[in-house]
């Protein structure tokens, strides 16, 4: 399995605001949680009934032939959860995937660890998966080795960048070393 997160891996949100990466096209969506959350964020301030502006996220079409030829089964690991069947999968041409759902509380076990790394592994009971997100430490890989029984590759993404040829090069070499 590959888990797959959106923002830093397949929307570079941290690139340049004036900057988008070569190959990448802007897209404005307004996702309900998206629009959720804005409004609260707006109502904090005050500003009752004005317009929610919508998300700026950026996509490359070449990553969604790109992640359906690599030797894994995608499911989506991120905040977006069921929204990235949505609103991205049809952008990048993949088809609907399974989704981690997270629990509520978002609390990871401390020392540096992401709090989705406990929830990732408790997803895969134990079976091979790789996982892409921006937010990966060297405290996530030692927690996953302490927790996991199976094989894992926690690979970070670099958020400026996106994903990129030695990034897809990497899943493979892992993916095909399993055999």
């Amino acid at each position: 399995m590959l888990l797959v997160d959106v923002d830093g891996p397949l929307n570079p949100y941290a690139a340049k605001p004036h900057r988008r990466p070569e190959g990448y096209e802007t897209h404005r969506l307004l996702t309900p949680r998206w629009e959720a959350a804005e409004r609260r964020r707006l109502a904090e301030w005050g500003l009752y009934g004005r317009p929610v502006k919508p998300l700026r996220v950026w996509l490359n079409p070449e990553h969604g032939p790109a992640l359906r030829a690599l030797p894994f089964d995608l499911v989506w690991a991120t905040t977006w959860e069921e929204e990235a069947n949505v609103f991205v999968a049809p952008v990048l041409g993949l088809p609907e995937l399974p989704c981690v759902s997270w629990s509520s509380r978002r609390a990871g076990p401390g020392g540096g660890v992401f709090w989705k790394t406990p929830e990732i592994v408790a997803w895969a009971e134990g079976r091979p998966f790789a996982w892409i997100d921006d937010e990966i430490t060297d405290a996530d890989r030692a927690w996953v080795r302490a927790h996991h029984d199976g094989p894992a590759l926690l690979h970070r993404i670099d958020p400026r960048c996106g994903l990129v040829g030695e990034d897809f090069a990497a899943l493979t070499a892992w993916a095909t070393g399993l055999d």
